[in-house]
């Protein structure tokens, strides 16, 4: 059950610049082309005469990533890279998170603007943003740092590096997520989030990694922006 709408209107008050994750609350960028299949395919890429690379058996591309930084920080240029590409295919047949549209464009309305921060890669973002008319709602882009899967949440550092682009104070931010590491990552780089449960069970785990207020819709955090400044 989402946070009462006083509840969400409070936590937003202060906030002038939203920090919004991509995968979740704005699209499901796996939804047409299956994080599974995604990590396979990056399998299938990235063997050679040595076999196939490290993570071969992860379903998640992103934990693939990680397990080749790890083990293999030679291929990581080439991983990141070929993901970079799976990731702009995916884009293309992404589903749009319902509410998604709507939060953009309520934090527009009242002035506030909204910095992308993800663990995809920026080229992805972009490709998205630009196919569904949504660039002139986003003040920045900040994706995972090319061939430095480090840089990925529960890293605060895109969370910071967005904040230095908006010139603001924590205190002027929050961040919306929909996973641990987004709460984790807001936390790291000084700020509060709000977390978004789009699957059953991630309302308790938001809350207990110390999300300020949880949602189960992004209809309802536009409401919250709308009711309060409208």
């Amino acid at each position: 059950m989402s946070a009462a709408p006083e509840e969400l209107a409070s936590v937003l008050a202060p906030v002038r610049h939203v920090l919004l994750d991509f995968d979740g609350p704005v699209c499901s960028v796996f939804a047409g082309f299956p994080a599974p299949d995604v990590a396979r395919r990056m399998v299938e890429l990235l063997s050679g005469p040595d076999g196939p690379p490290p993570g071969c058996e992860e379903s998640d591309p992103l934990a693939l990533l990680r397990r080749i930084a790890e083990e293999r920080e030679d291929l990581v240029p080439v991983a990141d890279e070929v993901l970079a590409r799976l990731e702009v295919e995916a884009v293309d047949r992404a589903q749009p998170t319902p509410g998604g549209v709507a939060f953009l464009e309520a934090c527009a309305a009242s002035g506030r603007s909204v910095w992308m921060v993800s663990n995809n890669a920026t080229v992805a973002i972009d490709r998205y943003l630009s196919t569904h008319g949504l660039g002139r709602f986003v003040a920045g882009q900040f994706g995972r740092v090319s061939g430095q899967p480090k840089s990925m949440k529960p890293s605060p550092r895109l969370l910071s590096a967005a904040m230095g682009a908006a010139e603001a104070k924590p205190s002027d931010c929050i961040f919306v997520g929909d996973a641990v590491r987004d709460v984790e990552a807001a936390h790291a780089a000084g700020m509060e989030a709000i977390g978004y449960a789009n699957k059953p069970g991630k309302d308790a785990a938001l809350t207990e990694a110390g999300a300020v207020a949880v949602v189960t819709s992004m209809d309802d955090l536009a409401r919250a922006i709308v009711d309060r400044d409208g």
